[in-house]
């Protein structure tokens, strides 16, 4: 850079990042974000503190910044005019990302990579329009978790800068993170008030849920034994963070079907976490003479929460009863039901039929299928619409009418909300059986992983205890199709021999239980391969990626990543 003075080496380090990440030393190109979310929990804490700073240095040089954990502008304020209108030059303003691998060296986004407080001044920016500036940002983490929140950054002219920049920005941070202290402890205060009173008023099994507090009274812990113990805290994460009501219902392993009605918490406008009340709706079978359910061809899980819905689909499909098979995408809804239809009725020919495909066919179709004595799937029923529905609707009630098909057996699949169904349709199916997803069995997925590689014609692959185990612990959001996705991505790679954990794709190489965007992603599938690449050696990773190790340790953590 052509410096006339010794550089610092975490600037030196910070250069070398931003000089591999080809960032331009003329002019810095931070990302725009259209949408700010003003109400986390960070928002809350920071507008007081910056209220009050903000209110002392009115028309002062110096201005406060408030960034998120991605270097994402939140809020600015303070600065006299022309401070403000140099700021707005460089885009460092609301919305605008200030990470170093889009403007380098910098006060928010080295503060970001080195995990700690930093002060940047004048030359000692990358990019040469952000050498008119010096600024100091602080990293601000969860007082409970450690996680990363964002940075608070004081910057000024590069002409007035002195030593107290950094020393301002690290006591505002240390103001906005007491009052996350404070923020979590009334959180978690009005949770447990809620949670006292649901337990002192109903008289049952009650769960509270938080952030960070999980609790189950002890009628839960005496009436449900540990296996469907874990059942129920799995299912739970279904209501996490949901700010309406929810009732829904769940089969647990012990046969028992369990409604949840979960109820938020709020303190003022924000939400603490939420309160479950059980009630249980079916005696769980405790019988040990009672047979499991048969092993049906075409459907693979020996899991109780699996056994049990086949056992469910059985008993339907052996009355002839016309049901409603409702679940995520990719959970085995279509093939549970031909597996289980043509099990009990191998004699009959089945036709599905879906109406994404056929659009206005559907109902020709339909009818042609039901007057040859064929029975009926109808998958993804919700797509219905308009004309279609109505003639469907018309022609269900001739076949109840014994005009046409009159021994016909009729099934629809419905995503987890069936809400989207109109209740016209809805009246011809007198049960709907939900078809559980891979999270809330997931000891079934050995054998489901054994069946689908079979069914691939792929028969030389093994996994090693560890990489099963890892599989085991997914959150597996697109449930059977996803695994059988990712068992043909690792085929792709290997035919044979025992798949290690290096052998997975990234995403299964991360166990993190939040959505990540579609940046996280690539960031966590960079880290692993880079992982991979140097056989675990983490500085060796971080420095082919451009950052710290601290960096990538804190990424680490974060996402989950198995090494």
């Amino acid at each position: 850079m052509g410096a006339a003075q010794p550089v610092r080496d975490p600037i030196r380090v910070s250069w070398e990042r931003s000089h591999a990440s080809q960032v331009d030393v003329d002019r810095p190109a931070p990302k725009y974000f259209d949408r700010i979310d003003r109400e986390t929990t960070l928002m809350r804490a920071a507008r007081p503190v910056i209220d009050a700073l903000s209110s002392e240095l009115h028309n002062e040089p110096v201005c406060i910044i408030l960034t998120d954990a991605k270097g994402v502008v939140l809020d600015r304020r303070g600065g006299d005019p022309s401070l403000l209108r140099r700021l707005d030059s460089v885009d460092l303003a609301p919305g605008f990302q200030y990470v170093e691998s889009a403007v380098g060296t910098n006060g928010i986004g080295t503060a970001l990579e080195v995990g700690g407080p930093i002060q940047i001044d004048g030359a000692e920016h990358y990019n040469g329009k952000l050498r008119m500036f010096s600024c100091a940002g602080a990293t601000i983490t969860h007082p409970v978790t450690g996680g990363l929140l964002g940075v608070l950054d004081i910057t000024t002219q590069a002409k007035n800068s002195n030593s107290i920049l950094l020393s301002f920005a690290k006591l505002a941070a240390r103001r906005i993170h007491d009052r996350v202290v404070e923020e979590a402890n009334a959180l978690d205060h009005a949770l447990l008030s809620d949670y006292y009173a649901a337990c002192r008023h109903s008289g049952g099994p009650v769960l509270a849920l938080g952030d960070e507090v999980f609790m189950m009274n002890a009628y839960a812990q005496a009436r449900f034994d540990a296996i469907d113990q874990a059942a129920l805290i799995d299912r739970t994460r279904d209501a996490r963070g949901g700010t309406k009501p929810l009732v829904f219902i769940t089969d647990l392993p012990s046969g028992m079907t369990a409604r949840l009605a979960y109820r938020p918490t709020f303190l003022g406008d924000t939400l603490a976490g939420g309160v479950i009340q059980i009630k249980e709706q079916r005696a769980p079978i405790r019988n040990p003479q009672v047979a499991r359910a048969a092993l049906i061809p075409g459907t693979t899980g020996t899991s109780a929460v699996w056994q049990h819905v086949t056992q469910e689909l059985l008993e339907a499909c052996g009355r002839s009863e016309w049901l409603i098979a409702n679940g995520e995408a990719g959970t085995g809804k279509l093939s549970m039901l031909r597996a289980v239809r043509r099990h009990v009725a191998p004699e009959r020919r089945l036709a599905v039929l879906d109406p994404e495909a056929m659009a206005e066919d559907l109902l020709t179709e339909a009818r042609a299928e039901l007057e040859s004595g064929a029975d009926l799937i109808i998958r993804r029923a919700h797509l219905l619409t308009g004309e279609v529905l109505d003639g469907l609707t018309e022609l269900l009630q001739n076949v109840r009418d014994g005009a046409i098909g009159s021994d016909a057996w009729i099934a629809l699949t419905l995503p987890a909300d069936r809400s989207e169904i109109a209740d016209e349709l809805l009246a011809f199916f007198p049960r709907t059986i939900e078809v559980p997803p891979l999270r809330h069995h997931v000891e079934d997925v050995p054998a489901l992983v054994r069946s689908l590689l079979a069914k691939a014609g792929i028969n030389g692959l093994a996994f090693s205890p560890a990489t099963m185990n890892q599989l085991m612990r997914l959150p597996w959001a697109g449930n059977i199709t996803h695994l059988r996705a990712v068992l043909a991505a690792i085929a792709r790679r290997r035919r044979s021999g025992v798949v290690e954990l290096a052998d997975l794709p990234p995403e299964c190489r991360a166990t993190t239980r939040r959505q990540l965007t579609a940046i996280e992603a690539l960031e966590r599938d960079a880290i692993v391969d880079a992982l991979s690449t140097y056989d675990g050696d983490k500085k060796a990773a971080a420095g082919a990626l451009g950052m710290s190790r601290a960096t990538i340790y804190r990424k680490i953590r974060e996402y989950g990543i198995v090494t």
